[in-house]
This record gives C-alpha cells, structure tokens and sequence, in this order.
C-alpha cells in the first residue's frame, strides 16, 4: 500500500529540482495562510457577522412591532427608524409579495440572513436580494396584505475587515514566494552549469575551464569534476602519445620485413608472409583508430543528408540504395560521423549483396537505418557484437580481415553524440542496424 503511494506521488511530482524545492517552500507557506483564513474566518469573521445580522434582525422586528402599536406616528417611527438605525423604509401596500430567491448558498452573507430571519418571521414571509446592489441588501419582510421593503447597507451584516485582512495575508505571501523563487533560481543555476558541463565533457566537447559556484556542496562537486576532468584528459593525451610512439616503433620492422621478403626466392612463401603483415597493418590501424582521442575534433554544423549520400557515392556500388530526406542539419563531429558510417556499410558489404540505407526525422530525432540481406546476427549475440575485439564465429568468413572494432568503434561515436545503436531484424531478411541520434 505504502509503495503504491509512493509511486504515485513520484509520478505526479516534479521531475526538476528547482520545482521540488519550490514545492518546498511554498507548500508550508500556502497551508499556513490557508490555517489561519480558516481560523480567521471561523473564529472571528463569522462570528462577528452573525452576530452583526443578529443585530439586524432584531432591530426590524423592533420596528415592526413599533409599527403596528402606533396608530397615528407610523410615519415617525419610520423617520426614526431611517435616521438613528440607517434603515431604508418603504411598506408597500396591496402589492404581491414573492417569496422565492435564488439560493446562494456559498454566499457567507446569504446564509447567515436566512439563519437569523427564519426564527423571526418564519419560512415564507421574507425575501431578501444581495445582488442587485452593489453597496445595499434588499430585503422584504410580509406585512399584512403587502410587505416592507428594507434597502440595508452591507457593511451593516459584514465585516470590512476581511478584505484588509486577505490583502495582508495575501501580499506578504506573494512577496515571500517571488523572493524564493529567485533564490531558488540563484541556487539550481550552479547545478544546471556543472550538468551541462558534464554533458558536453561526456559527449567528447570541449569543455573550457569550469568555474564551480553556489553553495558550498555544489562548489565542492564542481571541483571535483573539474579534477575528474583534467585527470582524463591527461590520461587521453598519454594514450595517445603513448600509442602514437606504438604505431611508430612497430611499423619500423614491418617495412623491413616487407624489404627482406623481396629476397625471398619462394614465391609460395613470401605470398603467406605477405598476407600475415598485411593483416599485421590492418589490425594495427583498427587498434588506433579504437583508441584514438575523439576530442581533439570539435563540433560543426554540417548537412547530414549530404554527409550519408558522398559516403554511399565513393563505394559506386549499385547494390547500396538510398532513401533520405534532404537537408537534414546535425551538430556534432562530422568526420567520426563519416568514419561510423563507413564501417556499418563496410560490415553490411562483407556478409550480404543488398543494402538499403534511409535517414528519417521524428520529433527532435534522426534515424539512420540500414538493412542488408545477409546472415544476419543471432539475437542474443546482439549486445555482445558492440564489445571490442568479439567475433560471433573465429571460422567465419573473411574473420582474418577484421579484428571485431567495426561496431565497437561506430556504437562509440554515436554514444559519444548523446545517441544510441541497435540491431534489429531487417526487413529483407538480414541485419537491420538502427542508429538514433538527437538533434
């Protein structure tokens, strides 16, 4: 039970932060005003206007009763009545006398006049019209073969100091809400910045110097990543250094054993040790290509429509068909872009005949996708085809040409734009390899 409400109430809370400690902030603020109107209303508000209708009743009664013991001075006792009591007399003889009202029953005024005017005159023999006028309440009483007509002002059955009372509960309230929500504000911006810091550290940007800001903990995690940050970039540039020292010290004995392989006399041997060192080079450059930094290319704005179409063009092979929607702009890496695509069409040539490439726009999302009628991957080798170095079959065909860094390297660069890679099964029976990217 208590997990379901849990639940519940994480769904229907806001997701961000600066929301949540609004909700914070003003939730007490909101329950507090709503205690004290209620107390307000209840203890003084009410009370004071039931007792100033009360009041009211009782001196028309008075009156009335005034009215029919005088025989001869009813016009002075209404002139006495009017001046002292401010009561707006007028008897209105051999009228008919209407005793149905609109109801209003959430009208404070309404309720309390019915409460107080029923046990005086009794149901029926009064009416009463709190809308008509802005200032004065209409309010008939039966008399004989007409009725009175009363025009009371309403300050007379309520209580002005409510309205004072709501603009100083009201205003104070409000103040303090706009000033949270600028403080709020001041204190989620550091947390915004150092979010999208980490973002665009996390996509392969390049980060300026972070300046951490805020509160104290919010400062403290702001240096931290700032450390974190510098110490990957240090260790990226030693890898790269490192493997760039690599790719130079082993290609120094490849050429000279493609030298001493031209004195070889047998042909039959220096063809399989031609073969060896060309898969040697291959996996070489796979090797650096997987590892090398993605961070020294900054992002550009380039057509991606165009980007899919030149690639498809160099390969001038008829069986790759294109289905693309034009002048489609993305942000990011053009060339690791291109280098990924290259080795998913690469992959798709390799195993099948037929590849259909398409590029759709959904929302704020692009869609590459790409189908071949090949083998196909078995399911549940879909996730582990993207780890480095994994082959599905070591007896497969051309498995010596490739050291399994195709879809490695590729589900890396799309990762590192803020997309994703999956593999589906293709509609023309093959491997269907569907690249998401944000825009």
């Amino acid at each position: 039970m208590f997990s379901g409400l849990s639940n519940y109430f994480k769904k229907i809370l806001p997701k961000r932060l600066f929301y949540r400690a609004l909700l914070i902030v003003a939730i007490p603020v909101i329950v507090l005003q709503l205690v004290i109107t209620v107390v307000f209303f209840d203890s003084l508000w009410i009370k004071t206007n039931k007792g100033m209708t009360r009041t009211l009743i009782n001196e028309i009664s008075i009156f009335i009763k005034a009215y029919e013991s005088e025989e001869n001075e009813k016009k002075e006792v209404t002139n006495l009545f009017a001046l002292f009591l401010d009561l707006n007399i007028e008897l209105k003889k051999n009228e008919e006398f209407k005793n149905q009202y609109n109801e209003r029953w959430f009208s404070p005024i309404d309720r309390t006049l019915r409460r107080e005017l029923k046990p005086q005159f009794g149901l029926g023999n009064y009416w009463f019209d709190t809308t008509s006028y802005k200032e004065l309440i209409d309010l008939r009483i039966k008399y004989e073969k007409g009725y009175f007509k009363f025009l009371i002002p309403k300050d007379r059955v309520t209580s002005s100091s409510a309205r004072i009372f709501a603009l100083w509960i009201t205003v104070p309230a409000i103040i303090m809400v706009i000033i949270s929500l600028i403080f709020l504000k001041n204190q989620t911006r550091p947390i915004t910045n150092l979010a999208r810091a980490a973002e665009r550290f996390g996509k392969g940007e390049n980060v300026e110097e972070f300046k951490p800001s805020g509160a104290l903990e919010i400062r403290q995690a702001g240096h931290e990543f700032d450390k974190m940050r510098k110490r990957i970039e240090r260790h990226i540039n030693q890898r790269t250094e490192m493997l760039s020292g690599i790719s130079h010290d082993l290609r120094t004995p490849l050429t000279r054993m493609k030298l001493q392989i031209a004195f070889i006399k047998d042909k039959e041997t220096v063809k399989k040790l031609t073969e060896d060192i060309n898969e040697m080079e291959k996996m070489l450059n796979e090797y650096l290509q997987f590892t090398s930094s993605s961070y020294v290319e900054k992002d550009e704005m380039f057509n991606l429509s165009e980007l899919i179409s030149e690639v498809v063009e160099k390969y001038n092979n008829e069986n790759i068909s294109k289905n693309l929607i034009p002048r489609i702009y993305f942000n990011g890496r053009k060339n690791l872009i291109n280098r990924c695509l290259n080795n998913l069409i690469d992959n798709s040539l390799k195993y099948a005949n037929k590849v259909e490439i398409s590029l759709t726009k959904k929302n704020t999302n692009l869609f590459i996708i790409i189908d071949d009628d090949g083998p196909g991957i078995p399911k549940k080798e879909y996730e582990n085809v993207f780890k480095p170095f994994y082959k599905i079959d070591k007896g497969r065909a051309d498995s010596k040409s490739s050291v399994g860094l195709g879809l490695s390297i590729s589900s890396d660069i799309i990762k590192s734009h803020g997309g994703n890679i999956m593999l589906e099964k293709s509609k023309i029976d093959g491997l269907r390899v569907k690249v998401f990217l944000p825009v």
